[in-house]
This record gives C-alpha cells, structure tokens and sequence, in this order.
C-alpha cells in the first residue's frame, strides 16, 4: 500500500488508508489473536497508513488529528479486529502521558514521526532519587498493550521522597532493552494485543525521562493535550467497542442472509424475532455512535478555542464513555445470541468479537461505577474527586 505523507495528509487520509487496510485485517484476525500480537508485516502497513502519526501534534511530525478523526481511525480498525485497533489506540495516544517531560526530552523520545509508545499507568514500581540527577526505578507493570513492538515504555511509581514528604506519582520511561517483557498475555479477550507484564530492576533513568502524571504541565501547546486526560482515554476506549460492535452488526447479518434454522422454512433473516432484535441492536449502535461523535466534536471546538472543562463537562464525556461502551457491549451480546450454535464455533467472529468487546468494558475508565460519580456530580452533590 502508498504510504501516507505526512507533510500533507489529514486525518480523513489516514482513514481511507485504514479503510483500504481493513479487509485483510479482518481475514488475519484469527492469526492475529493465536499470534496473541499484530504481525510485524502488519504493524509496517498501519505505520505506513499514518495510524500512529495521527495524534500527533504537526510540531512533532504528526499529522495534529482532531478528536472526532481519531476516533474514527480507531473505530474503522475494530470494525475489523478489536486487538488491531487496541494496539493502534495505545501506541499513537498514550505519548500524552509523557507530554509534560521537559521539552527538549519530550523531542529527542519522539524524534521520529512514527515513534510507537506503550506503557502502564497502574502505579506497581517504586521510584527513588539517586545520584547524577536522576532516579532509581524497580517494578513491574501489566497490561502493556504493544509492548513487543514499542520503541518507548513507561511505568507509573510510587515516589517517596527522603525528606519525608508525601509519597507522590511519578512516570519514569525506558528504552526497550531497559526492560524484561515476561510473556504473560494468555487471555480470553484482546488476545492479539500483546498486553504482557514487564519489569524493571534498579534501573536508572535520568531525571528529563520522567513526569509526574497529572500534575507536571505539557511542555508544549496543542488541541488534544487541552482534553482532559482521562476522559480522551474514556473516548477512545469506547471508539474501539463501537467498531466491534460494528463488525458483529456485519457479521450477524451475513449469517443470518445464508443460515436456515432447524426447521426454520426460511433463513434467519426472514425470522420475525431476528428482525426486531436486529434493528434494535442496529438502533442501539447508531444512537450510541452518535452520541460519541457529538461529544467528540463538542470536546474538540472547546479545546482548540482553549476553554476550560468544568466538572460537569467532565462528568458528561465519562458517562458517555461508559454509555456507548455499555451499548457496545449488548449490540455484541445480541449479535452473539441470534447466531445460535453457529457463534460457537472458534471458525466464527462473533464468538471472538463477544470475547473483546467484554474485555474492553474490563477497563478501570469505562467501569460502571464511574456512573455513580457522574451522576453524582451532575445532580450537584459534593464529590471528593482525584481525577476525572
């Protein structure tokens, strides 16, 4: 495939590419989930595609998508595989992490244009001063979505200072042969991500290659770092289950054009039961689709005009989040069910498609009591709130 130039190209380019692309992703998401990582071969083609250029501010080589673009890349790669789509999302977004590193760190780490970042915010490592003017770093981290492939990885820490202050978080990043990747992602849903552990042991990082996440300022301006942290994370997360979704839609119906039921006198598209539950479900994508964009787009107009999120904007986009996450999940569901024996078999996508999607709503960003703080913020009630 042409490779995406990034000097011209818009988002609406690197969607085409992806477009183009999705085919043969969905034929190898079977290899792709027993490889339990996306093929080397693979991840060549979405690099060329501009996947993981997209989210990428202009000022640093990317092509400065906006937030409804992106999650339409996302989207389009779940139609065809979940994992696929994963991998994309975690290794061209999760460099706002590391934003607020000092500048000229921030720009030696992502020097080239197709920098591929992975990482995990879980604070399981312990951070120290130490001396030369960095830091000390041992742990280890799970869910590493893209680890095998990334030319960065973070860990989150736990920060005790020797003077006695409080304990604080800290991000320190490695290079890759910093870390020991242990192959631990043996798994029922996202199998294909390549999410393993990895681990550091008394490491030394200097101290430009660490942030402390949600409390050090980017170093540099732009659109997508004015969205708030993790209500972006909540978005993509929920673009992802929207696309699975999508492709059980797809693939539900081509089962049901040719599949006769036992003793059925027609396929299961002429099944008056089928129909309801499939426009329902098909209602339920659209309706859950349109509500993402509208928040995308109104996140966006507000970030490039720089206006401030209010807890009640806040609280809004998360529910969203978990919302259309949640639809995601019963479209799949319903999809799943109408394929009756069928689904069953490893041969089918649904089955695997019901496995993803129930891992993404796993995540701590779309779990459902994120409701009750939302709602609790939206019903004017007084929240005691770290981050949201």
């Amino acid at each position: 495939m042409a490779t995406v130039d990034v000097e011209v190209a818009t988002v609406n380019d690197v969607i085409d590419a992806v477009e183009a692309l999705a085919p043969a992703i969905a034929d190898r998401a079977p290899a792709i989930e027993a490889g339990r990582r996306v093929p080397a071969d693979l991840l060549d083609d979405l690099v060329r595609a501009g996947c993981f250029r997209a989210v990428r501010p202009r000022s640093h080589g990317g092509i400065g998508a906006d937030l409804p673009g992106t999650l339409r890349i996302f989207e389009t790669l779940a139609r065809a595989d979940a994992s696929t789509a994963w991998v994309v999302m975690i290794g061209s977004s999760s460099w706002i992490d590391l934003a607020g590193v000092p500048r000229e760190s921030f720009d030696a780490l992502f020097a080239g244009p197709d920098t591929i970042t992975a990482g995990a915010f879980n604070p399981t490592g312990s951070i120290a001063p130490a001396a030369g003017g960095g830091y000390q770093v041992t742990g280890r981290w799970s869910f590493a979505s893209g680890c095998e492939h990334a030319d960065w990885i973070y860990g989150n820490c736990i920060e005790v200072g020797g003077d006695g202050s409080e304990p604080r978080l800290r991000i320190a990043v490695f290079a890759p042969d910093q870390v020991v990747i242990e192959d631990t992602w043996t798994v029922a849903g996202l199998c294909g991500t390549g999410s393993h552990h990895f681990r550091v042991e008394d490491v030394f990082v200097p101290a430009n290659r660490t942030v402390v996440p949600l409390g050090d300022e980017p170093s540099f301006d732009s659109p997508i770092l004015r969205v708030p942290l993790v209500s972006f994370i909540g978005l993509a997360i929920a673009s992802v289950a929207l696309g699975t979704a999508h492709g059980a839609l797809d693939d539900i119906l081509a089962i049901a054009t040719r599949k006769v039921p036992l003793l059925a006198p027609a396929p299961l598209a002429a099944n008056p039961q089928f129909e309801l539950e499939f426009a329902t479900a098909d209602t339920e994508f659209r309706a859950a689709r349109a509500l993402l964009h509208e928040v995308a787009r109104s996140a966006w107009d507000m970030a490039v005009a720089a206006e401030p999120f209010d807890t009640v904007q806040r609280a809004r986009m998360r529910a969203a989040a978990v919302w259309v996450t949640e639809r995601a999940a019963s479209v799949v569901d319903m999809a799943y069910r109408a394929g009756g024996g069928s689904s069953l078999y490893a041969d089918c996508p649904l089955q695997r498609r019901l496995r993803d999607v129930h891992a993404i709503t796993q995540h701590f960003v779309v779990k459902r009591d994120t409701m009750t703080t939302a709602g609790a913020i939206l019903a004017g009630q007084d929240v005691e709130l770290m981050v949201f």
